[in-house]
C-alpha cells in the first residue's frame, strides 16, 4: 500500500489559483490580522510533514489494536498518546480557535486543509481533535465568558479535550425523546443523569481532562425539542486557578466493537449526577448544537475525501506497477510478461472517477469552507446573510455527498487492487469500513437528504436553492466567451437548468403530497451534489487551462482531462437522477407494510 502523502500540491492550487483565498482574507479585517499567503503555505507543509510522518503509521496498527476499555478506564492504541501530544505542542488544536482564548484564528477554508489530511491519514484519531474543535466551537458561541475563560484555552491548546453527548439507546434522529435530566443545584450548577451512547472519544488517556457538552432537559422544560439545554460537563472538576479536582459522577461503561475507526473509542457514558454548567439559555440547547454542526458535517464530508484520496493514492500506484495482459492497442512494455493495469480502459475508468470525486469534493469542501469564512468574520450584513444562506443549503450536500461518493472511491479503490483489496496488508479493505461510517453519524445521509429538501428548498419555497443556481448562471455568463471553457459551460448550464427543473417540480408536488419530499430527497440530493461538482471542475478548467501549455509536470494537462471525464461520464448520472425524482412517490408508497 502507498504510503499517504498529502495532497499539497492540489490544495495549494485549489486555494491559491481556484479561489484566490489570500483576496478574501485580506478582504475580511479578522482574517486579515491572523493569516496572510506565507502563514497559510507553512502551515500546510508542516501538516503534510505531520499528517504522513507521525499520523499515517499509525493508522494500520491502530486499526488491528483498537482502544482498550478496562473496568470504565479507556486506552488509546499504542503510539495514539505520542501523536496527540505532536498535534497538542504544535498548537493544531486551537488552529481555526478563537485567538482570544489561544487559538490561532485561522479561516476554514485552511483549516479544512489540515482536517482532509489528518483525516486522511488516519481517521480514527483524527476525530479526537474533530470533536474537541467542535465543543470549542459551541462553547465559544454560546458559553459564558466565565466558562469560556475556564475551559477554552486548555482546550484550545490540547491539553484537555472535548466530547459532544447527543444521542442515547431511544433516540438519535429525534433528540426531542431524550431522558437525560438536569437538575438545578441551587449554587448555579447542575446535577446531570442520563445514558448517552455513540460518544467519540468520550473517554481516553491521551488528555488530563476531557470536557463533555451534553445535551439534557430541565424539570419544566417543554416537550421535543424545544426543552433541550446544553450543559459543560467535565471529566475532573476544574478550580477557579484551572487545576484539577475530584473526578466528576460520570464514567465510561463501555466501548463499542465497530465496523470500522477501531482505533477510536465510541463510548457508552452513564453519568450518575454529575456536575455541569449551562452553555447559552435554557431551552436552547439544540439550536447552540447546530452551531457546530455545519462545521461538524463539513468536516465529516472531508473525511470522506480524506478517506478517498488515500485510496486513490494506493490505487494509482498499484496501477501503474501491477502487470497483468497487453493493452487492446497492442504491448505496450514488450520487455515485460506483461502490461501495467493501467492501460486497460476500465482500470482508467475506476481511477478517473475517483480522481473526478476527490479533485472536485476537494474543491467543493473548500466552496463551502469559503462561504463558512464570510458567514463568520464578514463586516456587511447583506454578504454575511447570503453567505449564511449558502452554507445551511450547502452543509447537507457537503456531508452526505462527499461521504457517499467518499465510500464509492474506496470501493472503487479496493477494486483496481482485485483480490488484493480484499487482503489486509493492502490497507483497502480498512478505508472501506473506516469511512462507511461517515455516511452515519452526525446525521445519516437519509436525514441530510430530507434537511436539503425538506427545510432548506421546499421550506424556503425555493429562495436558498435560488442563492447557488444565481452564482453557477453568474459563473456561466461571465465566462461564455471563452472558447476552452464552451464545452463545458454548456453541460453544466443543462446540469443546472435540470436541477432548477425538479426543484419547482417537488415544491409544486410538496404542496397536496406529504410523501414529496421524503420520496425525492435522497436523489435529489445527488442531483444537487453532481451539479455542484460539475460547477467545481468548470472553475477548475478556467484556473487550469490558461498555464496547461506550458506545464511539463502535467499537472494542469491532467486538470483538463479529469474534467473532460467527469463532464463526459459522470455529470450525465444528473439525467436518470432526474427522471427518477420525477416518477413522484406512488412507486415508492405502493406497498403495504405486510407485502414487504
Amino acid at each position: 500500500m502507498a504510503d499517504y502523502q498529502a495532497p499539497l500540491r492540489d490544495m495549494r492550487f485549489v486555494l491559491n489559483e481556484v479561489f484566490d483565498t489570500a483576496s478574501l482574507w485580506a478582504s475580511l479585517p479578522k482574517l486579515a490580522e491572523n493569516v496572510d499567503p506565507e502563514t497559510a503555505d507553512a502551515i500546510l507543509e508542516e501538516a503534510g510533514k505531520i499528517s504522513g510522518s507521525v499520523l499515517a503509521p499509525l493508522n494500520r496498527e491502530g486499526d488491528e489494536q483498537g482502544s482498550k476499555w478496562n473496568d470504565g478506564e479507556v486506552t488509546a492504541p499504542e503510539g495514539f498518546k505520542e501523536a496527540y501530544q505532536t498535534i497538542v505542542e504544535g498548537g493544531w488544536n486551537g488552529l481555526g480557535g478563537n485567538p482570544e482564548f489561544g487559538g490561532m484564528g485561522m479561516p476554514k477554508t485552511l483549516v479544512a486543509q489540515f482536517e482532509e489530511m489528518m483525516q486522511g491519514a488516519n481517521m480514527a484519531f483524527g476525530l479526537a481533535p474533530m470533536l474537541t474543535a467542535g465543543a470549542c466551537l459551541a462553547l465559544d458561541a454560546h458559553g459564558s465568558q466565565e466558562l469560556k475563560e475556564k475551559y477554552l484555552p486548555n482546550m484550545y491548546s490540547g491539553v484537555w479535550s472535548g466530547a459532544m453527548d447527543l444521542t442515547e439507546p431511544h433516540a438519535g434522529t429525534d433528540l426531542g425523546i431524550i431522558r437525560t435530566k438536569a437538575e438545578p443545584n441551587g449554587d448555579g450548577s447542575f446535577s446531570v443523569t442520563g445514558t448517552k451512547i455513540f460518544i467519540t472519544w468520550g473517554e481516553h488517556d491521551m488528555a488530563e481532562n476531557i470536557i463533555h457538552l451534553v445535551l439534557a432537559k430541565l424539570p419544566d422544560a417543554p416537550a421535543g425539542p424545544k426543552g433541550i439545554s446544553l450543559f459543560l460537563v467535565p471529566k475532573f472538576m476544574v478550580a477557579d486557578d484551572g487545576s484539577l479536582g475530584e473526578r466528576n459522577s460520570f464514567s465510561c461503561g463501555s466501548i463499542e466493537k465497530k465496523m470500522g475507526i477501531k482505533g477510536s473509542a465510541t463510548c457508552v457514558m452513564n453519568f450518575d449526577g454529575a456536575r455541569g454548567w449551562l452553555v447559552g439559555e435554557e431551552n436552547k440547547g439544540l439550536a447552540a448544537m447546530f452551531t457546530m454542526m455545519n462545521y461538524e458535517r463539513l468536516g465529516v464530508g472531508i473525511q470522506g475525501i480524506g478517506a478517498a484520496e488515500a485510496s486513490l493514492q494506493s490505487a494509482r500506484e498499484y496501477a501503474l506497477e501491477r502487470i497483468q495482459s497487453r493493452a487492446p492497442t497492442g504491448a505496450q512494455q514488450p520487455e515485460k510478461a506483461a502490461d501495467p493495469i493501467i492501460v486497460h480502459p476500465d482500470v482508467r475508468r475506476m481511477l478517473l472517477t475517483m480522481k473526478g470525486y476527490v479533485e472536485g469534493g476537494r474543491t467543493f469542501s473548500t466552496y463551502v469552507a469559503r462561504w463558512l469564512d464570510i458567514a463568520k468574520y464578514s463586516q456587511d450584513d447583506e454578504q454575511r446573510k447570503h453567505a449564511e444562506g449558502m452554507v445551511a443549503l450547502l452543509t447537507p450536500v457537503a456531508k452526505a455527498f462527499l461521504t457517499d461518493r467518499g465510500l464509492e472511491a474506496c470501493i472503487i479503490g479496493q477494486q483496481v487492487f482485485g483480490g488484493h483489496g480484499f487482503i489486509r496488508e493492502w490497507g483497502q479493505e480498512q478505508l472501506v469500513r473506516d469511512c462507511r461510517i461517515t455516511q452515519i453519524y452526525e446525521g445519516t445521509n437519509g436525514i441530510q437528504a430530507l434537511d436539503l429538501m425538506g427545510r432548506k428548498v421546499v421550506g424556503s419555497q425555493g429562495q436558498l436553492y435560488e442563492l447557488f443556481a444565481a452564482d453557477v448562471a453568474s459563473f456561466i455568463e461571465q465566462n461564455s466567451s471563452d472558447e476552452t471553457l464552451r464545452p463545458y459551460l454548456e453541460s453544466l448550464a443543462a446540469a443546472l437548468e435540470r436541477l432548477s427543473d425538479v426543484t419547482e417540480h417537488v415544491i409544486g408536488q410538496s404542496a397536496g403530497n406529504p410523501d414529496a419530499v421524503g420520496a425525492a430527497s435522497v436523489e435529489y440530493l445527488d442531483l444537487f451534489g453532481y451539479t455542484a461538482l460539475g460547477f467545481m471542475w468548470a472553475m477548475v478548467v478556467k484556473a487550469a487551462a490558461p498555464k496547461a501549455a506550458g506545464d511539463s509536470s502535467g499537472f494542469y494537462s491532467g486538470k483538463l482531462k479529469t474534467a473532460r471525464f467527469y463532464f463526459d461520464r459522470l455529470l450525465p448520472k444528473t439525467v436518470s437522477l432526474a427522471e427518477s425524482i420525477r416518477s413522484g412517490s406512488d412507486a415508492m408508497m405502493a406497498l403495504t407494510a405486510e407485502e414487504f
